[in-house]
C-alpha cells in the first residue's frame, strides 16, 4: 500500500509539473511577469492538486462500490478540495461571475478526463477479451 501511495503521488507531482510548466510557457509567450514567491506559490497549488488528484483515484479501486457511487464521491471530494485550494491560491476570484466560469470550466476537464480515461479501459477490456477467443 505504501508503495502504491509513493507510485501514484510520484504520478500526481509529475502531472503538476507539467501543467505548471504549460502555464508558465504561456506566461512567458503572453509576456507576464511574476515574482519568484508568486511562481512559488502556485507551484506548491499545483503540486497539492496534483497528489490528492492521484490518491482520489483509490476510490476507483473499490469494487464493492458501482461506478456511480465511486464517481459521484470521487466528483464531489475533487471539486471541493480544488475550489478550496483555487480560493485559498487566489486562481478563481470570489465573485459570482468567476465562480461560476470556474465550475463550468472544471465539469468540461472532468468529464474530458473521464471520458478520455472510460474509452481507454473499454478499449484495454475489448483487446484483452479479443486476445482471449
Amino acid at each position: 500500500m505504501v508503495v502504491e501511495l509513493m507510485k501514484r503521488g510520484i504520478v500526481g507531482i509529475g502531472f503538476a509539473g507539467i501543467f505548471t510548466f504549460i502555464a508558465l510557457t504561456i506566461m512567458k509567450i503572453i509576456e507576464v511577469e511574476a515574482s519568484v514567491d508568486e511562481v512559488w506559490l502556485n507551484m506548491l497549488g499545483s503540486l497539492i492538486v496534483g497528489i490528492y488528484f492521484s490518491f482520489a483515484s483509490f476510490i476507483f479501486d473499490k469494487n464493492e462500490w458501482s461506478l456511480l457511487k465511486q464517481l459521484g464521491l470521487h466528483f464531489t471530494l475533487s471539486i471541493v478540495v480544488y475550489f478550496a485550494l483555487a480560493f485559498g491560491f487566489g486562481w478563481v476570484p470570489a465573485d459570482p461571475i468567476s465562480i461560476s466560469i470556474a465550475v463550468v470550466v472544471f465539469v468540461i476537464i472532468y468529464l474530458i478526463f473521464w471520458f478520455s480515461i472510460r474509452s481507454y479501459l473499454k478499449k484495454m477490456a475489448s483487446s484483452m477479451n479479443n486476445a482471449v477467443k
